[in-house]
């Protein structure tokens, strides 16, 4: 007799700028699943945060376009309730069910979704997921605290700023200079996929740089220009991570923008995975091991750094719910590691059981387990 599928529920869209590159990386994640293992239970977030269910070759129009991309109208709104025991899927209009959920696998990207947002409705739903909790998700989310929980564990980062909404003229573009040096990045603290991202040289580019990063966050941060390889390492696991052989960028544009990363087919040559000199290749995976571990991360991460000509490693960002495009280097990092995409998906979906079950033998009263029964 053949064990039962796992329902697997893929929740992918939001209402974040990351919309699209979610609804690609979700389409490889349910066409790589194993059909042996798992029962796709596909669920899109529209642009206006509605959950909608219905058969992925239909939920999702051009899903292989990012260009065209997006989830198609029409299909019923769905809620998974908090504290029903098994966590069910049920239809809003009707309270229907529409059948158990074993395990989420967020394919989410940017606010609203990998922030640790939607990993809390899920704790409260008390179904496993895939990737980091609550606190690793949020920390690592938001650049300006995930950098000065990096500096306190003594891992190199890059020298920066932050800046809040209303505070654009205490730090100018000459303040700027003067602390950071001529060439810096301006960022949304909170986004990723190099949305709102710009590199600046002069005091013009500067103002419409914060203004353009301002309109996606109330909070930004600003970079100095670290000069390096773009090298990065995907790593998996709970307590125990692992990280795979390293990766390089190599952009065609300015930097790694949203355009080059999804859009222009040759706005990046990516090298997997990449040679780098004796001993250096252990000490980059030691150092993305121990950034994964200060940020309190869980399941995977992608961890970006730069490498300098001297040797110096800084980290740059760590990505908790990273692409699963065709082209993404998560997974690609992985199979280059011997790991394939199907097996990929089934390790993430045993660390989140196996931190699911860790937690579910907590605590969540002072009385002892003979007075709570």
């Amino acid at each position: 007799m053949t064990a039962p599928k796992m329902r697997l529920a893929v929740l992918f869209g939001g209402k974040s700028a990351e919309h699209e590159v979610s609804l690609l990386s979700a389409h490889n994640v349910m066409a790589s699943a194993d059909p042996e293992k798992y029962e796709i239970v596909p669920i899109a977030i529209d642009k206006d945060g509605h959950w909608r269910h219905g058969p992925a070759d239909v939920l999702v129009a051009d899903p292989t376009d990012p260009a065209k991309v997006r989830v198609r109208k029409g299909f019923p709104e769905v809620v998974l309730p908090m504290g029903t025991g098994r966590p069910t899927l049920r239809r809003l209009s009707d309270g229907k069910s529409l059948g158990h959920v074993d395990c989420v696998f967020p394919v989410l990207h940017g606010p609203m979704g990998e922030d640790g947002t939607v990993q809390g409705l899920l704790s409260l739903a008390d179904v496993p997921f895939v990737g980091s909790g609550v606190l690793g998700s949020a920390v690592s989310m938001d650049k300006d605290i995930a950098k000065r929980l990096l500096t306190e564990a003594n891992l190199p980062n890059a020298p920066f700023l932050s800046v809040q909404r209303g505070e654009e003229e205490r730090f100018s573009y000459p303040v700027v200079k003067k602390a950071l040096g001529e060439t810096v990045f301006v960022k949304p603290a909170n986004l990723g996929s190099s949305v709102g991202v710009s590199k600046v040289r002069d005091e013009k580019t500067y103002r419409d740089a914060l203004r353009e990063a301002l309109s996606f966050d109330t909070k930004v941060v600003v970079e100095k220009e670290i000069v390096g390889r773009e090298v990065e390492c995907s790593v998996l696991g709970n307590r125990d991570p692992i990280a795979s052989v390293p990766g390089e960028i190599i952009p065609s544009h300015e930097f790694y923008s949203y355009e080059a990363k999804y859009l222009d087919e040759q706005g990046a040559k990516l090298i997997v995975p990449v040679e780098l000199p004796e001993g250096q290749t252990k000490r980059l995976q030691e150092i993305c091991l121990s950034a994964y571990r200060t940020l309190q991360c869980e399941g995977m991460a992608r961890v970006d750094c730069f490498i300098c000509a001297d040797g110096e490693i800084f980290v740059n960002e760590l990505n908790t719910l990273p692409g699963f495009t065709q082209i993404s280097m998560y997974p690609r990092l992985w199979e280059a590691t011997g790991i394939s995409y199907p097996q990929l998906i089934d390790s993430l979906v045993d660390l989140a059981l196996e931190r699911h079950a860790e937690r579910s033998g907590l605590r969540l009263s002072r009385a002892s387990k003979e007075e709570e029964f």
